[in-house]
């Protein structure tokens, strides 16, 4: 058991990933369940007027594409779950689509492979659409690219992909909601002395030995792959749910601090854990010499690097790249995620914002270094 509630972890999440299964989204493989998904899209909509920040994350593609197809057993041929995902999704995009519009949201679908998350560039690009999807008030819908994924490169499970969007996100919280109320000490249908977690600590092995096998003939993932994503959900910062998803307004309830499911708490802070990695981030391919003055407003006012306040640039770097931040005497004074490259960076050293479309032909983010990507080093 760990020392914090249900309420000081959910209450105050402004950034919420909701991950949902395929039994819950097709009724047991009888279709789209367009009720329940309504009902998360009304709950999700109160989020977002409520100042919140949601992202759906949705199995379903090839459970519906199964339904369309009459396929009454989930096949084993990649290709023919190929084919699925891709007759399913349509029907998938459509109803979020609906539902969403009619509870005064946008959507966007935003579908993504596990190559897309382990390339640098595309991991950034992925990781700034949805942050300005966020920002316009549009809700994500996101799911794994089952169209063109391999045995190599698939997530293998949603659960998987709905704690590495929460780490792309940085989300405070995950919750998933699947068929179960939520993690048992044993699996309920088979030990009827099985007693419910309520709150545990994220990445205990403990948990692992509690959890079973995959429950479902729909969906690949069980238990144990929702313990597993807490564990990986932790790593940045985000405390994870494990409920119920047809709990009348769970969604709701969640954030009013509301005890429902399990709770598997992270135990280092959001902003903490970004920035401890990029402290103890040992090998940096560059840095970038500052003035006095924006030496200044990042250690005395906690301001954003801007690349109008940089007087030179070393190294060779990519963007996404931890990178130093040196003043006018050599000596480090912060280090932080480069929004450029260095070949653009020299670019637009000394240059004003408005210009950078001018001298790279696109804007990317005003920053070098936005505030929240970056740790001082002293």
């Amino acid at each position: 058991m760990t020392s914090k509630s249900t309420s000081d972890v959910l209450r105050d999440a402004r950034r919420i990933v909701v991950k949902v299964g395929s039994s819950l989204v097709t009724n047991e493989g009888r279709g789209l369940d367009e009720v329940a998904i309504g009902e998360w899209c009304r709950q999700m909509s109160i989020l977002v007027r409520d100042g919140r920040e949601v992202i759906m994350v949705s199995s379903g593609a090839i459970a519906e594409g199964m339904k369309r197809l009459g396929w009454a057993k989930r096949p084993h041929e990649i290709h023919e779950l190929q084919a699925a995902a891709a007759v399913g999704q349509m029907g998938l995009a459509q109803v979020y689509e609906t539902k969403l519009r009619e509870n005064g949201l946008g959507s966007a679908q935003v579908l993504l492979t596990h190559a897309d998350l382990a390339d640098r560039e595309r991991y950034l690009n992925a990781r700034s659409t949805l942050l300005t999807l966020l920002k316009l008030g549009v809700v994500p819908v996101i799911n794994e690219n089952d169209t063109v994924v391999n045995d190599e490169i698939k997530f293998g499970d949603n659960d998987t992909l709905g704690a590495l969007v929460a780490n792309l996100v940085e989300a405070d919280a995950l919750v998933i909601l699947t068929d179960q109320k939520g993690l048992f000490t044993a699996d309920p249908r088979k030990d009827p002395a099985a007693q419910f977690v309520h709150e545990a600590q994220a990445g205990d092995p403990a948990l692992e030995a509690m959890a079973g096998g995959a429950g479902s003939s729909l969906g690949k993932g069980g238990m144990i792959t929702k313990i597993l994503a807490a564990k990986r959900a932790a790593g940045s910062g985000a405390s994870t749910v494990i409920a119920w998803g047809r709990e009348p307004d769970a969604l709701l309830r969640l954030v009013q601090g509301e005890a429902i499911g399990t709770l598997l708490v992270a135990q280092t802070a959001k902003n903490q854990a970004r920035k401890q990695w990029m402290a103890d981030h040992l090998q940096m391919r560059g840095s970038v010499t500052v003035d006095a003055g924006a030496a200044r407003k990042l250690i005395d006012e906690g301001k954003s690097l801007l690349p109008i306040g940089m007087t030179a640039v070393d190294g060779e770097f990519s963007r996404g790249d931890v990178i130093a931040v040196r003043d006018e005497h050599g000596t480090e004074i912060a280090r932080g995620l480069a929004n450029y490259a260095s070949s653009e960076a020299r670019l637009i050293c000394r240059k004003p914002s408005s210009e950078f479309e001018k001298w790279l032909g696109y804007v990317a983010e005003p920053e070098m270094l936005h505030r929240d990507n970056l740790v001082l080093s002293r």
